[in-house]
């Protein structure tokens, strides 16, 4: 199974995972392009979803759905079925609540497709006002095996990195971050974001330090997590 990244907008991502037959769209704002991209594949257009229902990710729905008459799954069907087939292939609906409420993640093989909950390098804004469930939304993510990809809603690389470079301005793994980071194929793994990202940082030493240094409150896991959200 493959998954291809599609920019629009000025820093959205939507994706399209495809196998030799079928096809399936993630957050499809650039739906000229993947309906393009799909013709030139000779490829058929199953189903389309979403991360969650910010209007800057289901902007593409109803072209592609048109387009294609491919099944439009909604957060009621993702929440219900927890797995969406793809030519026998079962790709993994995870409930990550908290960027909203109803935020998902989408696992496939070692890559995860995030949305606004785990970005390259930081992690999405708390609209939902639910912090304790963002904070158990990362810390399940986190779980996940070291060399797992990720594939974010949007492009915030450089403000990111700029921030956590705030925070750990001696923090090498930053800078080497940078220097691969490619804007047209925008992607880390998880052990990546264990060494640039400080939200999944809170119990390294140096931040807690620095934590303790701000005068902040460390006493567990989730404080501290909350204090580096605090922060920015």
């Amino acid at each position: 199974m493959n998954i291809k990244q599609f920019r629009y907008s000025t820093d959205n991502f939507g994706y399209l995972v495809y196998g030799k037959q079928l096809a399936g769209a993630i957050d499809g704002g650039a739906a000229d392009a993947i309906l393009d991209f799909i013709a030139d594949k000779g490829l058929s257009l199953k189903w389309v979803t979403n991360t969650h229902t910010h209007a800057d990710h289901t902007t593409g729905n109803k072209a592609l759905v048109a387009a294609s008459g491919a099944e439009y799954l909604d957060g009621a069907a993702l929440r219900r079925d927890r797995i969406i087939e793809l030519e026998d292939v079962k790709i993994d609906v995870y409930q990550t609540p908290g960027h909203t409420k109803d935020s998902v993640t989408f696992g496939l093989g070692n890559t995860l497709i995030t949305g606004d909950t785990l970005f390259n390098g930081t992690i999405g804004n708390c609209f939902s006002g639910d912090l304790k469930g963002f904070f158990h939304s990362i810390k399940m993510l986190m779980a996940f095996p070291a060399e797992t990809v990720i594939y974010a809603g949007h492009d915030y690389v450089q403000e990111s990195l700029a921030f956590a470079k705030i925070l750990e301005p001696d923090n090498r793994d930053i800078d080497h971050f940078l220097k691969t980071y490619d804007p047209a194929h925008v992607r880390s793994t998880l052990q990546d974001e264990f060494k640039i990202n400080p939200y999944l940082r809170f119990n390294e030493e140096k931040v807690v330090l620095m934590l303790k240094a701000k005068g902040l409150r460390v006493a567990s896991e989730y404080e501290r997590w909350e204090s580096v959200y605090s922060i920015e």
